[in-house]
């Protein structure tokens, strides 16, 4: 069986205060800095509910990723590791998975914390996480 691909669209973008690659935290809850996710008007029907969440899974993609790469070798590490031991960008596929605080929803824009991506990134879905 071979690879299968599949063709997905962002549903909006997360602006952030991270410009630069180096700026970007390894891990959101290294940070409290907060940002904003931008769905765009055809989908902000679908984040009806979510504020009852306090956090939230954002699935997203390293739009700038130069990969794919096996091996890479962590910044905080000196050792070199396979790709999926790591949250390094260069993967088999450009996609990034992180949990978010959830601060508030205004309208389209959802107002989060503990961010881990750059500014622009296109955001592909959002699931709820924990709270209710």
């Amino acid at each position: 069986m071979g690879r299968k691909k599949f063709v997905f669209a962002a549903v909006g973008l997360i602006h952030t205060p991270f410009k630069k690659i180096l700026e970007v935290p390894r891990w959101g809850s290294l940070t409290e800095k907060e940002a904003v996710i931008e769905i765009f008007p055809e989908f902000e029907e679908g984040l009806e509910g979510i504020e009852r969440y306090q956090e939230i899974e954002v699935i997203f993609v390293f739009h700038r990723s130069k990969g794919p790469k096996l091996k890479v070798k962590p910044p905080h590490d000196d050792k070199e590791r396979g790709i999926f031991a790591t949250r390094g960008p260069v993967r088999p596929n450009p996609i990034g998975l992180t949990v978010m605080k959830l601060l508030r929803r205004e309208g389209r824009f959802l107002r989060v914390k503990n961010v881990d991506m750059l500014d622009g990134t296109p955001v592909l879905d959002i699931k709820p996480y924990k709270g209710e």
